[in-house]
C-alpha cells in the first residue's frame, strides 16, 4: 500500500524512533532546535504538552506538507516533575527517591501538517511502581542502564526486574511514545489518504 503522506518524527531519542518504527510506516528524523521548559514546578500535563507542540511546530515550519510528530516524557512525583538526571549524582537522588513508591509518566503528543491546518495534540499517563531497593541495587542499575537521557533516570525496559514492581496503563508510554494512541492519531486523522 502506497504511503500518501511524508512522516516526520521530531525528536532524537531511540527509544521513540523504534517504537514507531513498529507501525510499518516510513518515516524521517528532524531533531527541533529548540529550548524545552524543564521547570520542575510546572504542571507536568501541561509541560510535556507544551514541549511536544514546540518541537512539532518547529519542524513542522520547516516541512509544511509532512505529517510531524512531535513527543515529550516526563516522571511526577510528590508534585513536581522529575526529568533527564543532569549526572550520576543526581541519577542516585532520583531512583533513592523512586524507590518503594509508585509515579506517574506523562507524555505529550503533538501532530501537526502545516499545509493543511492538521493540529492534534494529546496526552498519556500511565502508572508506575518501584520495588523498594538500597544504594547497592541503584549502583548496579546505573552501570548497566544509561540513566542520563531518561526522564526518572530509568528505563522500564531494562533490567526491569531490578527495581520495577509493577505498571498501569501504556507500557510504550513508560518508555517514551504511546504506540496505542500514536496508532489511533495517525491511523485515523492522518496517513489514510
Amino acid at each position: 500500500m502506497p504511503h500518501p503522506h511524508r512522516l516526520i518524527l521530531a525528536s532524537a531519542s531511540p527509544r521513540r524512533r523504534e517504537l514507531l518504527g513498529g507501525l510499518g510506516h516510513p518515516f524521517d528524523i528532524v531533531v527541533a532546535d529548540v529550548v524545552e521548559h524543564e521547570d520542575p514546578a510546572t504542571d507536568p500535563r501541561v509541560m510535556v504538552a507544551h514541549n511536544a507542540a514546540l518541537k512539532a511546530d518547529w519542524v513542522a515550519a520547516r516541512h509544511p506538507d509532512a505529517v510531524v510528530l512531535g513527543a515529550d516524557t516526563t516522571v511526577f512525583l510528590d508534585g513536581e516533575a522529575i526529568n533527564k538526571p543532569r549526572d550520576l549524582a543526581e541519577a542516585r537522588l532520583i531512583l533513592r527517591r523512586l524507590s518503594g513508591r509508585e509515579h506517574t509518566v506523562f507524555t505529550g503528543l503533538a501532530v501537526r501538517r502545516l499545509s493543511t491546518g492538521l493540529k492534534i495534540d494529546e496526552g498519556v499517563a500511565s502508572q508506575v511502581r518501584f520495588k523498594p531497593f538500597g544504594d547497592e541495587v541503584i549502583e548496579d542499575y546505573i552501570r548497566l542502564v544509561n540513566t542520563l537521557d531518561k526522564a526518572g533516570a530509568y528505563s522500564i525496559q531494562d533490567q526491569t526486574d531490578m527495581i520495577i514492581a509493577g505498571y498501569r496503563g501504556s507500557f510504550s508510554n513508560i518508555m517514551g511514545l504511546p504506540m496505542e494512541a500514536t496508532k489511533q492519531i495517525l491511523t485515523r486523522d492522518v496517513l489514510q489518504g
